[in-house]
């Protein structure tokens, strides 16, 4: 079988497989990865001060040891190899290409400079090598991100923190450079609908009073009328969120160096400007207000890669309870799209990967010559060349106290992998 993704839908895709392994029945899994890092956004998605979350990078290391799973990372399905290719040398293709591309407000304004989605901005934080070289300027006052959801919250916490506190993790160097230069001292992270629609979750809100050199700001009139126009029959979460948010605005302040303040029930209009990002046009539902702002980041959500040549359905490939066609599958976000956690993709998998297993034992295996013709004109990274990256930037990071200095560039990656640097 081929997966087409090396991030968590995929080896929860080679995990559910793996576990239908018998005597009698063995399963060979290829992971392609058009990067040369697999782990996808464990790797350059999740905040870098949150470290717990990437810990389950260590599930994916397991999973790799099987003597049948085989890495074949920098190489890009749809470039380097076609789908068809693929589906023609394997029994089953599973797509778990997520949704890369940040959504659009739609509205005049995004193209003005210093306007980024969050799959730009997080990216550009993490080291992704493809956003390494984004033009991000911190030198203003104000930063506005759109959103209300975790990334957003990622987003506006890593602008309004200290940057000393990103000194030992994983950031990329090149963001912790300019986050210690940053000029930025207020944060409004902007919500289109009131706070009961909020998709933060609890534990990310708690740890915002933390922040020891940021005031953390809530209208507490907001929050309570959020409250009240609640039924009865609200799930747990959103009440949860909820009485976190109101515990925030309840706090009493003293001013610090930075704020964060969260704004519920604007909608932009437009984003303003001469070239570069100036401000901001929100309908606030009493009227339209302009608010100043030299950095708006966007956090809407994701969108699907049409360039598949699949057919689209909202933010998803269009697919039967992950079949997509004939011995093609698709899992994770590409599957039901940008919705859930980490651990959501592995009971997605599961139950794709059963399906999967079920179609199979009704055919016979195909007889094929293997991936191998195929690759010979490229230069896959393999699982003992990943390790070799992954033990480089961990030595480094140790010199500095950090979990990881990661490679930048894409040429420095295969360099150490190839055993070149």
């Amino acid at each position: 079988m081929a997966i087409v993704g090396a991030g968590p839908a995929g080896y929860f895709s080679a995990q559910a497989l793996q576990s239908f392994s018998s005597e009698k029945t063995t399963f060979k899994v290829d992971l392609f990865e058009k990067l040369p890092t697999p782990w996808g956004l464990v790797r350059s998605g999740v905040a870098p001060d949150h470290p717990k979350i990437k810990s389950v990078s260590k599930v994916f290391e397991k999973i790799s040891d099987d003597p049948n799973f085989r890495l074949f990372a920098n190489v890009e399905v749809g470039q380097d190899l076609s789908l068809e290719e693929l589906k023609s040398n394997y029994d089953a293709v599973v797509l778990a290409v997520g949704t890369p591309s940040g959504k659009k407000l739609g509205i005049p304004g995004e193209n003005l400079a210093n306007c980024w989605s969050s799959a730009e901005f997080v990216s550009w934080y993490n080291g992704h090598p493809e956003y390494s070289k984004l033009n991000i300027d911190l030198s203003g006052k104000r930063a506005v991100v759109i959103g209300a959801g975790n990334v957003a919250m990622d987003v506006a916490r890593l602008l309004a923190m200290n940057s000393s506190n990103l000194e030992n993790t994983d950031i990329s160097d090149y963001a912790l450079d300019e986050l210690k230069k940053s000029q930025i001292k207020n944060v409004w992270l902007c919500a289109r609908r009131t706070a009961e629609f909020a998709s933060f979750t609890a534990p990310e809100l708690r740890e915002l009073p933390e922040l020891e050199d940021t005031s953390v700001i809530i209208s507490s009139k907001e929050i309570e009328g959020a409250m009240d126009r609640l039924h009865s029959d609200a799930e747990r979460h959103v009440r949860a969120n909820l009485e976190a948010m109101h515990a925030i605005a309840c706090l009493s302040h003293r001013e610090k160096n930075k704020t964060l303040e969260f704004h519920f029930g604007v909608v932009p209009k437009e984003i303003r400007g001469n070239g570069k990002v100036e401000s901001v046009l929100f309908d606030s539902g009493q009227g339209e207000i302009v608010v100043e702002a030299d950095l708006v980041v966007t956090a809407i959500g994701y969108e699907i890669d049409s360039e598949w040549g699949l057919r689209v359905e909202g933010n998803h490939f269009e697919n039967s309870d992950g079949l997509i066609e004939d011995n093609l599958y698709v899992v994770g976000w590409a599957k039901r799209g940008p919705t859930g956690v980490i651990g959501t993709n592995k009971s997605d998998s599961a139950e794709v990967i059963k399906r999967l297993f079920l179609d199979l034992t009704k055919k016979d295996p195909k007889q094929v010559q293997g991936i191998h013709k195929l690759l010979e004109n490229l230069s896959p990274i393999n699982l003992s060349e990943w390790r070799r990256i992954n033990e480089f930037e961990v030595a480094n990071g140790m010199k500095s106290n950090r979990p990881r200095v990661k490679l930048m560039t894409t040429k420095e990656m295969v360099d150490v992998a190839k055993g070149q640097s």
